[in-house]
């Protein structure tokens, strides 16, 4: 399916390693001082884009503005900020944050732990925003050429872009088309999807200053984004993930629920609780509920515990390896009890074709233990569980190539840690079940108290209750995001 956007911009094209990439580029001598030029605002703008961040008000960036003056400043050709998560990856956040500093200012390089996402949408750019509306012809053309830069993991990508998505709400849509905001990803999976490689080679510190040159001309590309609502039981607190807010307006429409329960044969009664607790939040890359949210979820905990075990990609691998065989995530097959091996025991779901208003009931196989609806073809470190599929296969199946434009979503399923190992390292794909347009998981504990689930690596653990159902609904956001393109 074509995406619905226009069509000049580039599409999504396959991962590159970054030591090719090294090699690739050594010979591309990038100037620092021009680079400066092309990527670094004037004093006056990132003075006064931190004091509103700092004092949270707006209108305190005139006074800085006043103070030095506009007059004849002409904006930069690709003013850049850079949110740099010092937790992400082997705790190299620091380091990274100083040769970002050196190379483009103190001031256009924001860590995370003091500086919010939200907090640079809302006092960040509408300090340029007031100061364009007073006239400041260089805050206009500077928040017009605007790019966002993250340095970090899958789940901090989606919180920056999560924030930065409140401005193409209903209402905001022309100012978020007219900021123009992109977004160079350094992470785990969206970096290979749009060209940039997994991490950074060895001599890092060149890369760094080439990545930057580069995102400062790199071609658009477009993302679909997805909006997850969780409807549960009210009683229970869940450990929010970045990703998730608790939210007083459910989305999930409980006359419409009541019918569609109805509809499946259920007891209209027991379906929902009088009182509800509803989540909202939005995703990027995966969604997925099981033994690999559940095994995400305890590595996690451990790096946050143990944070001297966190000490590279290769270490986080091999920690995050070993995690998994002590949650059984290998020893599946040998459980006994069948009722306590796959999803379906607690699982429904239901999903919308593409241009279809029905839900559609989807089978979930017996033997799977964990369930991935996928936006981007890459997933774990770059790897491509769907597959590159047959067009023969897809026409039996009723498969379209997958796209992270296409408003479409890929359904798979893993067995356990064998079969994932072999669908990580591409020797086979994972248990295709459906490509859907809207998803709707019904989940209920029965012999179950908990399960868990992740949203673009960020898990959390979801508890169940035996009596009533926990929904689940996942729909297309209608904007797109804006990534820029690294192949150089």
């Amino acid at each position: 399916m074509d995406s619905q956007e226009g069509s000049d911009t580039t599409r999504i094209i396959p991962a590159r390693s970054s030591m090719m990439d090294s090699f690739r580029l050594a010979g591309l001598r990038i100037d620092k001082e021009e680079l400066k030029r092309r990527i670094s605002m004037p004093v006056y703008l990132r003075l006064a884009m931190r004091r509103a961040m700092k004092s949270e008000d707006v209108s305190s960036a005139e006074d800085s503005a006043g103070l030095l003056g506009s007059d004849g400043v002409e904006a930069p050709e690709a003013p850049m900020v850079v949110f740099v998560n010092s937790r992400s990856g082997g705790r190299h956040g620091p380091e990274l944050k100083e040769r970002l500093q050196h190379l483009m200012g103190e001031e256009q390089v924001f860590d995370l732990t003091d500086v919010r996402p939200h907090e640079f949408v809302q006092y960040g750019l509408g300090c340029l925003e007031q100061l364009a509306a007073n006239g400041d012809n260089c805050a206009k053309e500077t928040r017009e050429k605007m790019r966002v830069v993250v340095a970090g993991g899958d789940g901090t990508v989606g919180w920056v872009l999560g924030s930065l998505g409140e401005l193409s709400k209903p209402g905001a849509e022309s100012q978020f088309l007219l900021w123009r905001l992109f977004l160079l990803v350094r992470a785990t999976t969206f970096p290979g999807v749009f060209g940039w490689g997994g991490s950074f080679p060895f001599a890092w510190k060149s890369a760094v200053k080439r990545s930057l040159y580069r995102a400062s001309i790199g071609p658009i590309c477009r993302l679909d984004s997805w909006q997850v609502s969780i409807t549960m039981p009210a009683g229970e607190v869940l450990e929010l993930p970045h990703s998730l807010k608790l939210t007083e307006e459910c989305s999930l429409d409980q006359h419409c629920m009541v019918k569609y329960g109805i509809s499946q044969g259920l007891d209209a009664e027991v379906l929902l609780p009088e009182k509800v607790t509803c989540y909202d939040g939005v995703f990027y890359n995966y969604f997925s509920i099981g033994m690999d949210a559940q095994v995400a979820y305890g590595f996690h905990h451990l790096r946050n515990e143990k944070p001297y075990l966190a000490q590279g990609p290769i270490a986080n691998k091999l920690i995050y390896s070993g995690y998994s065989c002590t949650q059984g995530w290998f020893f599946t097959p040998c459980v006994s009890d069948p009722g306590l091996r796959g999803l379906n025991n607690i699982l429904k779901i239901h999903i919308k074709r593409v241009n279809g208003s029905e839900w559609e009931s989807i089978p979930v196989p017996s033997n799977v233990r964990s369930i991935v609806a996928l936006n981007l073809h890459n997933y774990g470190s770059g790897r491509n569980p769907w597959g590159n599929l047959s067009p023969e296969y897809m026409e039996k199946k009723g498969f379209v190539e997958a796209h992270a434009d296409d408003g479409l979503l890929e359904i798979f399923g893993l067995k356990h840690g064998w079969h994932a190992s072999f669908v990580m390292v591409e020797l086979i794909s994972a248990k295709h079940i459906a490509q859907a347009a809207a998803i709707r998981m019904e989940v209920r504990g029965g012999e179950w108290t908990q399960s868990f689930m992740q949203m673009d690596g960020e898990p959390w653990k979801q508890p169940l209750d035996h009596d009533f159902s926990t929904f689940v609904d996942i729909k297309r956001v209608p904007y797109q995001s804006l990534m820029i393109n690294g192949e150089p």
